[in-house]
């Protein structure tokens, strides 16, 4: 070999490196922050909005649940935000319900071909992102403001056209003891679905005002 050959070689090497190198973060920084058109619509801000309605499977004697779950987050590193709208629930009735995101946007089969937890990263529950945890409905409705944790509307990992489910059980949060509390908490039958879609601001803007906030 000539004596120049081995360094150009290896300058060679370096080079195409540190392209690959350059190129793999900047494709994993544009996957993180991707996000559809309406973004730079609505100044970096993306809204969301999913009707509930009762699952087709439901059996006689379950509450059937209707309304409206509720979107916004402003930009890749803010966080989800989330407003609860939902009627149907026995008025008389205790029971505190848990609500998920589910991997698939398909109602087809009812609320039962959702599929289990959005769950990306291999997490046990309830790591799992729009892990929402548990509601206590006040007069048979639920009304509340929260923050999806770990859920996002940008990148890859969006959970826009996955579906959100409210379950008839309470969510034991991964603390049941057996391999289905980590799988989605034992929360029992599915009631009712819908599934996440981009949306105006219209529907946010005029429904916050009467939410209040609460923690996950």
């Amino acid at each position: 070999m000539r004596p120049l050959a081995l360094p150009l070689l290896l300058v060679l090497i370096g080079l195409h490196g540190s392209c690959c190198e350059r190129y793999s973060h900047s494709a994993g920084a544009e996957s993180r922050s991707a996000a559809p058109p309406e973004a730079d619509q609505f100044n970096g801000t993306l809204y969301g909005a999913c009707r509930m309605r009762p699952s087709t499977k439901l059996p006689e004697g379950e509450p059937k649940v209707y309304g409206r779950v509720l979107f916004r987050q402003d930009g890749p590193v803010a966080p989800l935000q989330v407003l609860f709208r939902l009627h149907g629930l026995p008025a008389d009735s205790g029971q505190v319900r848990a609500v998920h995101v589910h991997q698939y946007g398909d109602m087809s089969d009812g609320c039962d071909s959702t599929g289990g937890h959005y769950n990306p990263h291999g997490e046990a529950h309830p790591g799992h992102p729009g892990d929402f945890g548990n509601f206590a409905p006040r007069r048979g409705r639920i009304r509340e403001r929260r923050e999806a944790e770990g859920a996002t509307f940008f990148g890859g990992l969006s959970v826009l056209g996955r579906a959100v489910v409210i379950h008839e059980k309470e969510d034991d949060l991964g603390r049941g003891g057996d391999a289905g509390s980590k799988l989605h908490g034992n929360a029992g039958r599915r009631l009712a679905c819908c599934v996440i879609g981009i949306s105006s601001p219209k529907l946010w803007d005029k429904t916050i005002p009467h939410q209040r906030k609460t923690s996950g």
